[in-house]
């Protein structure tokens, strides 16, 4: 049973292309119920390593991982079909690009360190989901959606651009602790 979360990991993983298949070839209902899937999973895998302990190296490493990849392959292919702005899709897959050269670059010029993501980037993630998940519904059941749409994108932005700056802030804080230290 400990396994049960890398196991829903893997069906993340494995939902990817699925639901970007869907979503580009416009099939947003099923893209939408394969994302709630996809989503419960990834709350039912949190659950259970956190209630239980059942945490893996795997799990450290490939939870976050299936996260980002369910989301930025959402984001381009909503993009892709017009339903969502390509600045939009570009700030968000260049925050992302910006934490993992700067976790990079520190490991080369400072040494390793611990890397945990903070409530606002863990915002961030849970709201451009529930941006995804608002445009799935808007698409498939409830077109009413539509009017969260532009509040819930702009959201989004403010939210993933003040994730983006606070990761700079802490990587350059450690990175100059680091230096002092040397």
């Amino acid at each position: 049973m400990h396994q049960l979360p890398n196991l829903l990991t893997l069906l993340r993983l494995a939902l990817v292309l699925p639901i970007a298949g869907l979503l580009l070839s416009d099939r947003h209902a099923l893209a939408l119920l394969l994302f709630a899937v996809a989503g419960f999973s990834d709350a039912l895998d949190g659950f259970l390593a956190r209630r239980f302990g059942w945490t893996s190296r795997f799990g450290s490493l490939f939870d976050p991982l299936a996260d980002k990849l369910l989301l930025v392959t959402s984001f381009i292919c909503l993009t892709v079909t017009q339903v969502l702005p390509l600045w939009l899709t570009l700030v968000v897959l260049l925050r992302d690009l910006l934490i993992l050269l700067g976790a990079g670059l520190f490991r080369m010029l400072a040494g390793p360190a611990e890397f945990s993501p903070s409530r606002l980037g863990k915002l961030s993630t849970l709201l451009q989901m529930v941006l995804v998940l608002c445009l799935l519904l808007e698409l498939s059941l409830v077109p009413a959606f539509g009017q969260v749409r532009w509040p819930l994108t702009w959201l989004v932005l403010v939210v993933t651009l003040c994730s983006g700056a606070q990761y700079v802030w802490e990587w350059g804080r450690k990175f100059r602790y680091a230096r002092m230290r040397a």
